[in-house]
């Protein structure tokens, strides 16, 4: 929306927006959280990550669908979940809670009956019990081993009555949870990746020496300090048509023991063929070459690679082993085919 949309609309509407948002951001301000959070998270890394125990996320209307968030971000981190609606649950689904699993339960007023019913089924059967709910002291947070309570919230809504404050602060504690119990398990970058293999979510986290055409030893050859310009890059030619790929846009150049010591970009040579004209093609590479490069350690991610493309403009990176040799070359086109960046 333009600015003069945006006036057009009125001060009243976009100042009521603003104080809906603040609302909102003051109620996730307002939870509080004591032992009882650390207790669950301990209980949850426990029984998922040791006995193979899945989380079972509860509840009914708006809370419902905090808990399919709730569930989703679980399991997208690391942790077996899924969520039972209550209702489905008396009827049938109950089969799909097994003694070890941890249920979680959300409901703003603690007095469901749909949810506090089942809950009381399943801590009789002895699933641990965590609850989600607003004031403590309610009926729910009574069932359970572990109470989390986003407090006495009033709605953002002009009404005091669309869950909207209540629902977004339950949804941040429920981000609380799910991301402590994942860094609780230790959950890693590779781990999420493997749980993220699709979309460009899945190609950011990629290894970086996945994406990289170029490899070192392979259809990328090594550049010795003081090879003759035009000899470095016959050498590249050479390896592009064994390849069949095309001529990677920059050469690495590497001392007698293999450390990389620099890089010249077809940039580079262009530069200083218009400054010293032809005879740049007899002298030595180590003249045009940029030492100590910006370099991605073997380890790095694909996202690695674009935070350097769209930070540093770079087109061509060079990626070393923990001794600092080459290991190959990423480019910018590596990244337009991943569609990670624009070509």
């Amino acid at each position: 929306m333009s600015t003069t949309d945006a006036q057009a609309v009125g001060p009243d509407v976009l100042e009521l927006g603003r104080t809906i948002l603040a609302e909102e951001s003051e109620a996730v301000a307002r939870v509080v959280l004591d032992g009882a959070f650390v207790g669950a998270v301990e209980r949850l890394a426990e029984l998922t990550g040791e006995t193979g125990a899945s989380a079972v996320v509860i509840g009914l209307g708006k809370s419902g669908l905090i808990g399919q968030k709730l569930a989703a971000t679980l399991a997208s981190t690391g942790t077996p979940a899924h969520f039972l609606h209550p209702v489905e649950a008396m009827h049938g689904d109950l089969g799909r809670v097994r003694r070890g699993d941890v249920a979680i339960a959300i409901s703003y007023s603690g007095t469901t009956d749909e949810v506090l019913s089942l809950c009381d089924l399943l801590k009789r059967d002895g699933v641990t019990v965590v609850t989600i709910t607003g004031p403590a002291g309610n009926p729910l947070a009574r069932v359970a081993d572990f109470s989390l309570h986003i407090g006495d919230v009033t709605e953002a809504c002009p009404l005091n009555l669309a869950p909207s404050a209540s629902t977004t602060a339950m949804l941040a504690l429920g981000d609380a949870l799910a991301l402590a119990v994942s860094s609780k398990r230790r959950f890693t970058a590779a781990d999420f990746q493997r749980f993220h293999p699709g979309g460009g979510l899945g190609r950011q986290l990629m290894g970086v020496t996945e994406a990289m055409r170029f490899r070192a030893g392979e259809n990328l050859p090594l550049i010795t300090r003081g090879t003759a310009v035009s000899a470095a890059y016959q050498a590249a030619e050479a390896g592009a048509a064994g390849s069949g790929l095309r001529r990677p846009g920059a050469l690495l150049v590497v001392e007698a023991d293999g450390e990389l010591a620099g890089i010249v970009t077809d940039g580079d040579l262009r530069s200083a063929l218009i400054k010293h004209g032809p005879g740049v093609w007899d002298g030595a590479i180590d003249g045009i070459m940029t030492a100590e490069p910006t370099t991605l350690g073997v380890d790095a991610r694909v996202r690695d690679a674009v935070h350097v493309v769209r930070t540093r403009r770079f087109d061509e990176i060079p990626v070393v082993d923990e001794a600092g040799r080459p290991a190959g070359l990423i480019d910018v086109q590596d990244l337009a085919a991943l569609k990670v960046v624009e070509g």
